[in-house]
């Protein structure tokens, strides 16, 4: 059961997101919360904003290292830094696709058998995810590879296939900051979309809705856009894409597809899949939606219709170049203004992987990493339903914060000195403070884990460990 600091902190961190902008800068101003901004950079503030925005906790020497950057050099190294791999290995069973068979004519024991392999890879695909969030020398790719990946959303529960859920989770780092139409394109083939939105059963003689509903109402231009007999007309056109089930790749189906006249959205042909994917592409509200969530995402939950319309604009004439809009954002003032800091509230990877990153944990099983982030609501492959997971001020209610501040006090333990190493929850206090190559070690250590000031200020007489501790448990360091 929750106390009344416990209630307290849940309360304070609903009102820090729900500011008004004069309030916030009245908060920043009266609090004197101001980085040091050298003549030619951006500043600690501006490179942490930057970095916990477009990442995943950013360290100490990485926002030295952009701090001494200007703001458009900063965005244009992540940019342009961005990768299409991972750098972590893969488990060794992605390379390989079991061939498919009927779960009825397994015995008992065998169907168990296949059950606790699908378990065991599921979880070693978790595992490899999130270490590559943690150890990726580019977070704005694993980033945006999430981002799209509750966009586009499909779950290992129903596709009920780790090497399936392995390739699409590839083809989304692949285009992650490429561009959207392309993108589109090929997750509209992805064998573990055709199965999770059941298009590899769709036929002429059984048209199914499912993915082409989303298509119009989750992926590109979202309710009141379409009608159902849009809907209808998109199902027939989808008819025929299937999937090999022995190599798991897609396939067109020639007898299954509807080859007959459509109209969709006051169009009329005989459409394919891919003809109707262009004209929903050609539409603007597709790029106002695919802005309008990366609003969201990057700058705050109340987008600027106006900005969103300007670029939107510029998204669709770049030929849905995902690096022009991201650049729109970021160097938009919006992105940068005082009254867009510290609204977002953390989502539990932001809050596993970020508290790892920072505190330098790379001891830390991430199988448990895991555990966490499913207890927290979000576990990795299996969001909870086609629209994803909701974000914002979902994530935290009283039990969520309370389990939160038990994880911080578990991984913020300080190192004693006859611990075993093996032992590998412990922060290893002295050797982090040394970074900050500072006599006020405090104040770096506040700039970095925060970004506003603590609602409570730690007490100059607690020791190290306490001061840290007191800084992650403060309502504040659950927001970017």
């Amino acid at each position: 059961m929750l106390d009344f600091k416990q209630l307290f902190d849940f309360f304070m961190i609903v009102n820090l997101c729900n500011r008004t902008m004069i309030q916030r800068l009245l908060f920043f101003c009266l609090l004197g919360y101001h980085a040091t901004v050298g003549a030619a950079g951006m500043g600690l503030a501006d490179a942490r904003h930057l970095l916990a925005r477009t990442g995943f906790g950013p360290t100490w020497p990485e926002v030295r290292e952009f701090a001494a950057l200007s703001r458009t050099e900063g965005i244009d190294r992540l940019l342009t830094a961005s990768r299409v791999q991972a750098v972590t290995p893969p488990p060794a069973w992605v390379a390989v696709c079991p061939p498919p068979v009927a779960l009825r004519d397994l015995s008992l024991q065998e169907q168990q058998r296949r059950q606790q392999v699908k378990r065991e890879q599921g979880r070693e695909l978790r595992v490899w995810w999130l270490t590559e969030m943690r150890d990726t020398p580019t977070p704005l790719t694993e980033r945006m590879t999430l981002f799209w990946h509750n966009h586009f959303t499909s779950a290992l529960p129903k596709v009920s296939s780790p090497v399936l859920m392995y390739r699409q989770n590839v083809l989304l780092r692949h285009h992650a900051l490429g561009r959207f139409d392309v993108l589109l394109h090929e997750i509209a083939k992805d064998p573990a979309m055709l199965i999770y939105l059941d298009g590899a059963v769709n036929r002429k003689r059984r048209p199914n809705e499912n993915f082409a509903r989303e298509v119009m109402e989750l992926f590109t231009l979202g309710e009141g856009y379409y009608r159902e007999a849009d809907v209808k007309d998109a199902a027939r056109a989808f008819t025929g894409w299937s999937l090999d089930r022995e190599t798991g790749e897609f396939c067109f189906r020639p007898a299954w597809h509807d080859g007959g006249t459509k109209t969709i959205l006051g169009q009329t042909g005989r459409f394919d899949g891919d003809a109707v994917l262009d004209i929903l592409l050609a539409q603007p509200e597709t790029a106002a939606r695919v802005v309008r969530k990366l609003w969201r995402e990057f700058i705050s939950l109340q987008p600027d219709e106006a900005e969103v319309k300007r670029i939107a604009e510029e998204f669709r004439k770049q030929r849905y170049e995902i690096k022009v809009a991201l650049r729109c954002l970021l160097n938009s003032p919006a992105f940068w203004a005082p009254a867009h800091r510290g609204v977002l509230v953390k989502s539990p990877l932001d809050f596993v992987i970020g508290l790892q990153r920072q505190l330098d944990l790379k001891t830390l099983e991430q199988n448990q990493v895991a555990q966490r982030a499913a207890q927290l609501g979000q576990s990795v492959f299996a969001p909870p339903n086609v629209k994803g997971w909701p974000g914002g001020e979902a994530w935290l209610d009283s039990r969520a914060l309370l389990l939160r501040r038990q994880i911080v006090r578990q991984w913020s333990m300080a190192r004693r000195p006859r611990k075993p190493l093996a032992q590998n929850l412990d922060f290893a206090i002295k050797p982090w403070i040394r970074q900050f190559e500072s006599a006020d070690w405090r104040e770096a250590a506040q700039r970095l884990l925060l970004p506003l000031p603590p609602l409570r200020q730690p007490a100059a007489i607690l020791s190290p460990i306490e001061i840290v501790q007191a800084l992650l448990l403060d309502p504040v360091y659950q927001l970017k």
